[in-house]
């Protein structure tokens, strides 16, 4: 209580030291009838024009107020700027004092196609099909303006207000503000607050920088296994689509179920090897299943099309991945819905993951046991080189080939176990487990 008094006693000195400051001009302000049309209002509002139409209470009637370059104006400006000393000095007068949860439509006012009414208490008029509406609350927390936000929200700013489908909440999670997002949450935000779209905060905390975010979020009570509506996505599901090891670990210490399927049947860690994953972002994937497999994740969980994660991960060519998953038990001969194995994935993408080092993970199947691939089973452009190669089938080229391919075939899907305890020669115990040399010989 001391530390509000204070608070309170600070803002006042500072709204009355910049009120003197500050000159805030008004234009005329026209009031209109409900009957008003579109020619009336592109008269008050020429093409180009920055005004806006905000809705104000007239005695017991809703009319509408038309208020350009003034107070309202400067409002809008000092939110998107984080002034939050003119934004102080606006919202403790009286007058204004509606601005704090004043809704903006900030869709393209040029475009005199249509305009529509709505309202709730304070609404807009929209001169465009397609709304786009935020708040203060939204505009200061998604840009990290935390002392703005925390003068609106101490002047009772409502903090779940969504007219745009999402709460500031979601904004400031989205835009990775930590702080903001901590101050909506000890002014009572929902942390399980749904979004248009069907999200949770925590849904949205989708990038490395947003960690403290969702951190927040526990700490006040946010579902750990919350579904979206339409994907039915947990927050873990998200985290390991998005390769975030961190949120991963996280959520496990909160209790996420770690097998928890999906819409389309998809576990976690199926999700994490399921997405597309550039060179430099392999090392974080394999970091995040890494954490799952060692939290039990079921590596045999396959989704609707029956691909399991072995399949999806040699279908990103991610061979830290494979490796771990084969290490798991995981088999290297299941079959999908296409009739497709793992080995027929990696084939697939192999010259467009060169820098995935795809020979790894070839060799891995190889020495798990993985059947060989017919030639009818592979693209049609690469067919007269998968026949050449499927010549060389038992007729080796050498007595050295021949000693490989009996050594080979007497041990099958032990060899990656056998051979490294044998004690043999570098060079010897290499070419049994086909070491990639780029050639065929």
């Amino acid at each position: 209580m001391a530390l509000r008094s204070l608070e309170l006693d600070e803002d006042m000195l500072r709204r009355h030291k910049y009120k003197k400051q500050l000159t805030v001009h008004h234009l005329n302000s026209y009031m209109l009838k409900k009957e008003g049309d579109l020619e009336a209002m592109q008269r008050l509002f020429p093409r180009g024009s920055t005004a806006s139409l905000i809705i104000e209470p007239q005695g017991g009637d809703m009319r509408w107020v038309a208020t350009g370059e003034g107070c309202v104006l400067q409002f809008w400006n000092s939110l998107l700027v984080g002034d939050d000393l003119t934004i102080l000095s606006i919202v403790d007068d009286d007058e204004y004092e509606y601005l704090i949860d004043a809704i903006y439509d900030t869709s393209n006012m040029e475009e005199w196609k249509n305009f529509r009414f709505n309202y709730r208490c304070l609404r807009l008029w929209s001169l465009t099909y397609e709304q786009e509406l935020t708040t203060p609350l939204h505009i200061t927390a998604s840009r990290g303006f935390a002392d703005c936000l925390r003068l609106l929200l101490q002047r009772g700013a409502d903090v779940d207000l969504a007219p745009g489908g999402t709460t500031a909440l979601h904004e400031s999670c989205e835009s990775c503000q930590p702080e903001c997002t901590k101050l909506l949450l000890v002014h009572g935000a929902n942390a399980n607050a749904v979004s248009e779209d069907g999200l949770m905060p925590l849904h949205v905390c989708t990038s490395p920088e947003s960690f403290e975010c969702a951190k927040y979020l526990l700490q006040y009570g946010a579902a750990i296994n919350g579904r979206s509506i339409e994907e039915e996505d947990t927050p873990l599901h998200v985290a390991a689509r998005n390769g975030l090891p961190d949120h991963t670990e996280l959520y496990l210490r909160y209790g996420a179920a770690v097998d928890k399927k999906n819409y389309e049947g998809v576990t976690p860690l199926n999700a994490a090897c399921s997405q597309r994953q550039e060179a430099e972002e392999l090392q974080r994937y394999f970091k995040v299943c890494q954490i799952l497999t060692g939290a039990g994740a079921d590596i045999h969980i396959t989704d609707q099309d029956k691909h399991s994660p072995l399949h999806m991960a040699c279908k990103n060519a991610n061979p830290d991945v494979v490796d771990l998953l084969l290490a798991n038990g995981a088999c290297v001969n299941d079959m999908d819905y296409g009739g497709e194995a793992p080995m027929h994935n990696i084939l697939k993408v192999v010259c467009f993951k060169v820098p995935h080092q795809p020979e790894r993970i070839v060799r891995a199947l190889l020495n798990h046991g993985s059947i060989r691939v017919w030639p009818g089973a592979l693209p049609v452009e690469h067919k007269d080189f998968f026949e050449s190669v499927f010549s060389l089938a038992l007729t080796p080229r050498s007595l050295q080939h021949l000693a490989r391919c009996k050594v080979r075939d007497f041990l099958k899907e032990r060899v990656h176990k056998v051979v490294p305890k044998l004690q043999l020669p570098t060079f010897i115990r290499n070419y049994l487990l086909l070491e990639y040399r780029g050639f065929i010989h």
